[in-house]
């Protein structure tokens, strides 16, 4: 029986970003058990179609997940990425809402 999983290796990248946004590309790879090079090129897709983004910070890099966006399948594009990844276990940070005055 071939191995198959119910998240994909997009959906486990785009988590371990959420939950841990100073990863790098190797220690992702070596967590979920694929190539440096494909996570690479998930990140690249991730980033062109707007889902992360990333920010220099020292010598490396920090990146963010657009939670808000939904996701690319037609039967569920009424669903936010972000309802995945609770799922998943990350916790949307939130911002304060506190006025000054």
């Amino acid at each position: 029986m071939a191995e198959w999983m119910f998240v994909t290796n997009y959906a486990l990248v785009l988590v371990y970003l959420a939950k841990h946004p100073r990863i790098t590309a190797r220690e992702l790879a070596i967590s979920i058990g694929i190539t440096e090079r494909a996570v690479r090129k998930i990140i690249a897709d991730l980033e062109a179609e707007h889902y992360i983004s990333k920010e220099k910070e020292g010598r490396g890099i920090r990146y963010s997940v657009n939670a808000k966006l939904p996701f690319r399948h037609q039967t569920q594009q009424d669903k936010s990425i972000g309802k995945l990844l609770e799922v998943l276990g990350w916790k949307e940070k939130r911002k304060n809402t506190k006025t000054s005055k």
